[in-house]
């Protein structure tokens, strides 16, 4: 049930954001859910779009040097300490969760993009703990 989310390094000045969202709208593709961390020089931008094989190939072609990795799509109970019932039960299991972001636009719900370091395990972890978790359905919602 993992989903497809691209990583793209992007130098830290005014405009690059904005080429990658450009280019990728030019081409039809959606921006699902977005998590941007700025250093110094470098940005580092994880995104899922509604079409992950032909962004990955659009941005590419663009000349961006991109990662593909897999990860979870949960859906978080909306109210105060909802996010540990993702975060528990992969506690309990010492699966590692290596960063998290929201989706965007998901309306009444609150749709996380997880990473992990075990995917499978933390996949059934959740699955048992009755954590709704979302696959490729994601990229048409």
């Amino acid at each position: 049930m993992a989903i497809q989310q691209i990583s793209i390094s992007l130098e830290n000045v005014p405009g690059k954001l904005s080429e990658v969202s450009e280019i990728l709208g030019q081409n039809g593709i959606n921006i699902i859910a977005i998590s941007v961390v700025d250093a110094a020089d470098v940005s580092s931008i994880r995104i899922v779009t509604n079409e992950p094989q032909k962004a990955s190939e659009v941005l590419e072609s663009n000349h961006y040097n991109i990662h593909v990795t897999e990860v979870l799509a949960a859906e978080a109970p909306n109210h105060p300490g909802g996010l540990n019932a993702i975060l528990k039960p992969l506690k309990e299991k010492n699966i590692n969760v290596s960063y998290l972001y929201p989706c965007l636009g998901t309306k009444d719900k609150t749709i996380l993009i997880v990473g992990v370091n075990r995917l499978e395990e933390a996949e059934e972890t959740l699955k048992q703990s009755w954590v709704k978790l979302i696959g490729e359905e994601l990229y048409s919602l």
